[in-house]
């Protein structure tokens, strides 16, 4: 053996070549974020590091795998999550608004088999979710006003987009993970500033009835306040009217003497007759 090849080194070099090129074309390496299918003239016969929930990247599927040289080849899928933006659309509100809105969601290939036979890549999965995408936004905000999309019912709105895309995308072997607005506008112009101002007018009336309503309350409060400090002090003056004239005496001089120049202290000057009738609670009883 070892003088056949001696006497024909270039005929033993082709061997090993073609020896090499069909170990090479025999084993692949599968990435840990893609999932295989090992098809066969066109036909797939089997599934390499599929997609499992709750499985972690570099799993048993990972590695080393093999196939049959020239008659089977791998066409990878991706095992990540994958995103799908719509194009910008208008969308009109029950109000009557029309709306800008774009959005994307977020999916996964759960089944590889059934992506490869209706759709044979992501891109054309893609393309087939695209437009139901639009179609299911349109359908829940025409069914919402505007102003919904800036509170926290708005979760109840994606998640219903989210369950109807779901549905179309597991015809293609994929599973809607999240839907979400990334912007929802007025179209520039007119209908925007019309809106605005609506949306000012609507603000202010409600500013309005809330200070109404408050200044309400605080009249209510301050006139049980009033009335059950009247009551004291009535129950208080009652057992010694002494103390309610020495008492009312003293308020009298801190209005009369002291009185308020814009809330604060300003002293007053004033000439008596040290025997007048005013001052008898400064010369004692």
């Amino acid at each position: 053996m070892i003088d056949r090849i001696r006497r024909r080194p270039l005929f033993s070099g082709i061997i090993a070549l073609i020896a090499l090129l069909v170990l090479l074309s025999t084993f692949k390496i599968v990435p840990e974020t893609s999932q295989g299918i090992v098809v066969r003239f066109g036909k797939p016969v089997r599934i390499v590091n599929r997609f499992e929930p709750g499985q972690s990247f570099g799993s048993d599927g990972a590695g080393l795998t093999w196939r049959i040289p020239f008659a089977e080849n791998f066409v990878w899928i991706d095992k990540r999550v994958r995103d799908v933006d719509m194009e910008r659309q208008q969308v009109l509100s029950t109000d009557q608004l029309r709306l800008e809105v774009d959005a994307f969601a977020r999916y996964r290939i759960v089944d590889p088999l059934r992506m490869y036979i209706a759709a044979r890549s992501e891109e054309n999965v893609e393309l087939a979710l695209k437009p139901i995408l639009g179609s299911q936004l349109r359908n829940e905000l025409g069914k919402r006003p505007f102003a919904l999309l800036l509170s926290p019912e708005c979760e109840g709105v994606m998640d219903n987009v989210r369950a109807g895309l779901n549905r179309v995308a597991r015809q293609y072997g994929a599973e809607i993970i999240d839907v979400r607005i990334k912007k929802a506008d007025l179209p520039d112009g007119t209908p925007l500033q019309s809106a605005y101002e609506r949306m000012k007018s609507a603000r202010l009336q409600e500013a309005r009835s809330i200070r109404a309503e408050g200044a309400k309350r605080a009249q209510i409060i301050r006139a049980e306040a009033d009335a059950a400090a009247a009551k004291t002090y009535a129950a208080s003056f009652g057992r010694d009217a002494d103390f309610y004239n020495f008492y009312r005496a003293m308020q009298s001089y801190e209005t009369t003497f002291l009185g308020t120049d814009g809330g604060k202290p300003s002293p007053t000057t004033v000439i008596l007759s040290p025997s007048n009738e005013y001052l008898k609670e400064f010369t004692g009883r």
